[in-house]
């Protein structure tokens, strides 16, 4: 697809070459990413200047609250423009990593929708980045397949739909540059992959279809709906062509949620819940509020507290517009290694999404393709049509304070061990180039770190203690969490071995989560101080 380059428009800079960036970076696409960059980056600069003010107004001791001044959109009767056929039946959506071969077990795994995930299930190296999309553009063409000597690993009939996560807007792609500085990499995830693909799409009626993740604004989401309207009209789509579900994982946009789905209208198909990422936002969000310290990350369930009125709200608003619900992630991994503790995690796995369905949502995320029957089985057992949009439901009413209800329970020793030992093997995993990794039987990803630090720095923050097995009180502080890091340490060096310890990055993932832990103030991602270190590693 060949398209004029305005003269005032740089062509961008390409600081490293890998494996597929010649069949991505293309001099057409690079021409289009500086289009997009040209006519959307300032605006994104300024919406991240906006997010920053508004968490300065939260920690001098603002809450989150609707906004008066759009109580007409949230009172409004209005729907979305419509949802596709492909996507009326969203019951069991896999998400994944980029990489080529679980790529086709995901199309081939029997789900409805594969989410093809750039973001949290990614370790964002301009390698595995590119190599994706390169992915996505074979997959286009019907040649996406892995040659063993065992045997060919190919895409098979009636694949799962694809939906595409790009990273999300606070994020930059470093090794592409513009005059000198960064383009945005929401920018360049989503549009590399529009710009081969979503022609193709488009002409099958498959797409192209987007995930857009941590939205925080109902400016947020005006923002992607321009970005989609210039794209259409750009590369020769029909309006309303591109369609996106929203993950609403920041506790702001909670409270938008009519408003984004407002800004949206002709685009948007679906809200889901992105709990993990929810719950780090509610901590990073009222991290300077002490009635909002929150128990061990085992005690934040869907049943209870600010979660399950979070849940509640996605799908009274999404079906009061028109869209689907879709549940959160299924994060249990299949083992042969202990029958006991895999039937235990498969059984409260199909609890949970037993609860999701009759909560009324449409559909759930799963982590591997050995879940899908599964979940599959739950929801055709409780949901008899292609969703839940127009049945009948009663809905409650969702008051400020519900949102913010913190959950009640224990932080315990080993809560607080348990947040060190998985976010130092999680980051050690990401810096290694690994997006999603299985630990103690669940599928991990980049909101586990960010919420096991968060724990962290908000239990230093705000004095909290933990009963110890002798029954007495102690105090998290600085001191014991550095004694408890060191601790870890010494038995991941006893485990793996010096060799593997160090070529594993396990001392720099320790470092990294004990500036965040202990820094004054909490980190807005930690994968924002990490990346730096990935981009030099690669």
């Amino acid at each position: 697809m060949a398209l004029d380059h305005p003269a005032r428009t740089p062509i961008p800079t390409v600081l490293r070459s890998v494996p597929g960036v010649a069949q991505v970076l293309t001099p057409e696409a690079l021409v289009f990413l500086s289009e997009l960059q040209g006519k959307f980056g300032l605006r994104l600069h300024a919406l991240m200047v906006a997010r920053s003010r508004r968490q300065g107004q939260y920690d001098a001791g603002r809450l989150p609250d609707y906004r008066p001044e759009t109580i007409d959109i949230r009172r409004g009767i209005w729907q979305a423009e419509g949802i596709p056929a492909a996507l009326q039946d969203r019951r069991v959506e896999l998400t994944g990593s980029v990489d080529r071969k679980g790529m086709i077990a995901a199309f081939n795994s029997g789900a409805n929708v594969f989410v093809a995930d750039f973001e949290d299930s990614t370790a964002p190296s301009f390698g595995n980045i590119i190599a994706g999309l390169a992915n996505l553009i074979d997959h286009r063409d019907g040649v996406l397949e892995v040659e063993t000597a065992e045997k060919t690993w190919r895409v098979g009939p009636n694949p799962a739909i694809l939906m595409v996560r790009p990273r999300g807007l606070h994020l930059q792609e470093a090794n592409v540059m513009i005059s000198g500085q960064p383009v945005s990499a929401a920018l360049f995830d989503f549009g590399m992959h529009i710009f081969h693909c979503g022609r193709a799409l488009a002409a099958v009626g498959q797409g192209p279809f987007y995930y857009l993740p941590k939205l925080e604004s109902l400016e947020e989401a005006r923002f992607w709906n321009e970005v989609f309207l210039y794209t259409q009209d750009r590369i020769g789509l029909e309006k309303g062509t591109i369609k996106a579900t929203v993950l609403i994982e920041t506790l702001t946009a909670a409270f938008e949620m009519d408003e984004i789905v407002w800004e949206l209208r002709d685009h948007i198909c679906g809200l889901n819940c992105g709990r993990w990422d929810y719950v780090f936002s509610y901590i990073k969000t009222l991290r300077n509020h002490s009635a909002y310290v929150l128990p061990d990350r085992s005690a934040l369930t869907m049943d209870g507290g600010f979660l399950a009125a979070y849940g509640a709200r996605v799908v009274k608003v999404g079906h009061r517009r028109g869209i689907h619900a879709i549940g959160g992630m299924a994060a249990q991994v299949p083992t042969s290694d202990d029958p006991t503790a895999n039937e235990a995690a498969l059984a409260q796995m199909s609890d949970i999404q037993r609860n999701e369905v009759q909560m009324g949502n449409d559909g759930t995320w799963v982590a591997t393709p050995e879940l899908v029957p599964i979940a599959r089985a739950i929801f055709d057992d409780e949901m008899r049509g292609l969703n839940q949009i127009r049945l009948p439901r009663q809905y409650y009413r969702i008051d400020p304070e519900m949102l913010l209800r913190p959950h009640r329970g224990a932080i315990t020793e080993a809560g607080l061990k348990g947040n060190i030992a998985v976010a130092i093997t999680y980051l050690a995993r990401w810096l290694s180039g690994q997006g999603a990794v299985a630990i103690d039987n669940l599928m991990e990803d980049a909101s586990t770190v960010e919420i096991c630090r968060a724990q962290v720095w908000q239990w230093l923050r705000h004095r909290a203690s933990v009963t110890l097995a002798n029954g007495t009180q102690r105090p998290i502080d600085a001191d014991w969490v550095g004694e408890l890091l060191q601790a870890e340490i010494v038995r991941l060096l006893d485990t793996l071995g010096p060799n593997r310890f160090h070529r594993g990055h396990y001392a720099s993932a320790a470092r990294i989560f004990h500036d965040a832990v202990v820094a004054q103030q909490l980190p807005d991602f930690i994968t924002l101080q990490a990346y730096a270190l990935l981009n030099a590693l690669e």
